[in-house]
């Protein structure tokens, strides 16, 4: 079996393409911008090309078929007619990322499946992913184009902690100040429900669907089965540091405000995703790949991620503008506590 990806060298799609190399004996095809080739698995092709040059890529792609094509960069419906061009011809099955923020906030119900509505009025990105959805899905009932849609929700690998409240320059600021002994943001009281998998157990579920039949023209969502709240994610990480949590709530909608006026979009993130309680109920998945199940609890994962980033610097980007903000959000509160 023969497959692409276009990426192919992010947090979800690398433990993907090292399975497929490794352990499946897929001949295995990148095509991106060659950028972080150190990932590559030994025996896996690249096809260094920037695919928003649509000439380049259809000059580079000449005279090849794939069984399977993977898309984990397209984020505007512009990207996925690109790629409907390029590849209508070219592959048996076209797998889009899309996202499990896509689904409606709040949803009427908790439990998420795939029927559950689409629609998400706090954050542009996932409305540009409803209408990536929407292209994809039109193109499979006029024409039969092979698409399988699949929405992960908060995927992590050992390079990154999940977190709710983070800056632009990601997580390392909330685990260094959990180190420094400063209080942390928590959306909302930390009780609502998320989940978080870790990218090996992604991989078992995406490689079930290629090449699979019955994936074609349906969507999956693909998460684990482990749901915790944000306090016990917190804590968590904060007895993986071996540290004590101080743990500082703050309301969604105070964060979206404040974080406005230094270009932090939390409404997207929390509103529009993170403050919602959520859990996946994946027993579509699993019909249809019976291999799917968590082998990788947070609590193992999140010492995995932490043993690996605290021994690469690379990995612990500084962000003193987060710090500050923190810093001086619980300030401004904790004053304005003193005051009433």
């Amino acid at each position: 079996m023969k497959a692409l990806f276009i990426g192919g060298t992010g947090t979800i799609s690398t433990a993907i393409v090292k399975r497929l190399a490794e352990e499946l004996g897929w001949e295995v095809w990148l095509l991106n911008r060659g950028n972080r080739s150190d990932v590559v698995p030994k025996g896996v092709h690249q096809i260094v090309c920037d695919i928003s040059d649509e000439a380049a890529a259809e000059k580079a792609l000449d005279g090849m078929t794939f069984d399977v094509v993977n898309e984990f960069i397209g984020f505007t419906q512009d990207q996925v007619e690109r790629d409907y061009r390029l590849f209508k011809d070219r592959t048996k099955q076209y797998i889009y990322i899309s996202s499990a923020s896509a689904y409606n906030k709040p949803a009427a119900n908790y439990v998420i499946t795939e029927g559950t509505s689409l629609a998400n009025p706090h954050w542009e990105y996932s409305r540009n992913k409803i209408a990536c959805e929407e292209f994809l899905m039109k193109k499979y009932r006029e024409e039969g184009f092979p698409v399988t849609i699949v929405r992960p929700s908060h995927t992590y690998d050992e390079r990154n902690v999940p977190l709710g409240v983070h800056g632009k320059k990601g997580f390392f600021q909330v685990i260094k100040r959990m180190q420094e002994g400063k209080p942390v943001i928590i959306q909302g009281d930390g009780t609502s429900l998320w989940t978080v998998t870790f990218n090996k157990d992604f991989a078992i579920g995406y490689t079930g669907l290629m090449g699979n039949r019955h994936a074609i023209g349906e969507a999956f969502q693909i998460t684990g089965d482990e749901t915790l709240t944000w306090n016990q994610i917190y804590q968590t990480i904060a007895d993986a540091l071996g540290v004590k949590l101080k743990a500082y709530h703050i309301a969604s909608e105070y964060l979206s405000d404040v974080g406005d006026k230094y270009g932090f979009d939390f409404e997207g993130s929390l509103t529009g995703d993170k403050s919602v309680s959520v859990v996946f109920d994946n027993s579509k998945l699993k019909r249809v790949v019976p291999d799917m199940k968590t082998t990788i609890r947070f609590d193992q994962g999140v010492r995995i991620a932490l043993d690996y980033v605290l021994s690469h610097p690379e990995c612990q980007v500084v962000d003193p503008e987060f710090d500050q903000w923190c810093d001086k959000v619980i300030k401004a509160l904790e004053d304005s506590k003193r005051s009433i």
